[in-house]
């Protein structure tokens, strides 16, 4: 599969909310360079709608890019120089197959660096991971809503949970979900390539929804069906600047926000529902 690599130079300072702006339209991931940042999209989605919304966006932020097709080939190559191991906290510790274990960590995922979202080096992965520090997950029915590599429903998995569901509208991170899980010897996650009405289970004991802020607020209704009273939900992908909307309709759901992490203006927020 090939890929084109928009490569921003923007001032640096204006990173993090140039990729929430962007980050409803078909980019994979995105990666942050000296200069501003990439974002990547499989050619066959690259389109003139991506190009009439960064013209738009230039009306209120000054930015350049330029683009570029990365064959399909090509990816390992790129993600392996490009993808360093990562700890968090001593709690979880991410790497490749290709870097040396990490033994003071209390868990370990081993990831193939692929182009899907999710390896815990952006912020909004990074805090998920912590807040799933902080909660129970012996036991418990999990639902990962927009996976990306599958890293957290491998980690609850690692951290006791029955069973997981995984669920995302990429075919590449379906798809490397399936692959990191056989590569961590997971066999409890049932991982499915589609969209939220497509998962008919409810009753989930805990629900992680690392995305981006208009898919969660749009989706915030049907996941309150489907988590069970006094169960958590965790979601983040959205900025600082967006917490007060978050928070009236989280309020208008009869959720309970209990911890709020920030990182470098991004927020997750863990909630139970009342």
């Amino acid at each position: 599969m090939d890929y084109t690599q928009y490569s921003f130079e923007n001032r640096m300072e204006e990173n993090e909310i140039l990729i929430a702006m962007i980050s409803d339209l078909p980019f994979d991931t995105f990666e942050e360079h000296e200069k501003g940042f990439h974002a990547f999209v499989q050619t066959d989605l690259d389109s003139e709608d991506i190009t009439e919304e960064l013209s738009q966006l230039r009306e209120d932020y000054k930015f350049s890019y330029s683009k570029k097709i990365i064959k399909g080939e090509n990816w390992n190559e790129l993600w392996e120089s490009n993808f360093p191991p990562i700890l968090v906290d001593d709690f979880c510790a991410i790497r490749a197959s290709f870097h040396p274990n990490f033994p003071s960590a209390k868990h370990e995922i081993t990831l193939n660096p692929k182009m899907a979202f999710g390896t815990g080096h952006h912020e909004t992965t990074f805090m998920v991971i912590q807040a799933m520090e902080k909660i129970n997950f012996e036991e418990k029915k999990v639902f990962d809503y927009g996976c990306g590599t599958g890293i957290l429903a491998i980690l609850a998995t690692k951290l006791g949970a029955k069973s997981v569901i995984a669920l995302d509208n990429e075919l590449p991170s379906f798809e490397n979900t399936l692959e990191n899980c056989e590569l961590n010897s997971i066999k409890n996650v049932t991982t499915y390539h589609g969209v939220l009405d497509d998962i008919a289970e409810e009753n989930f004991d805990v629900i992680v929804a690392n995305i981006n802020r208009n898919v969660i607020l749009s989706s915030l209704s049907t996941l309150h069906k489907k988590l069970k009273t006094e169960g958590i939900l965790l979601i983040s992908g959205f900025l600082t600047e967006d917490s007060s909307m978050m928070s009236q309709k989280l309020e208008e759901l009869n959720f309970s926000i209990e911890n709020i992490y920030e990182k470098d203006r991004w927020i997750c927020m863990s909630l139970s529902k009342k």
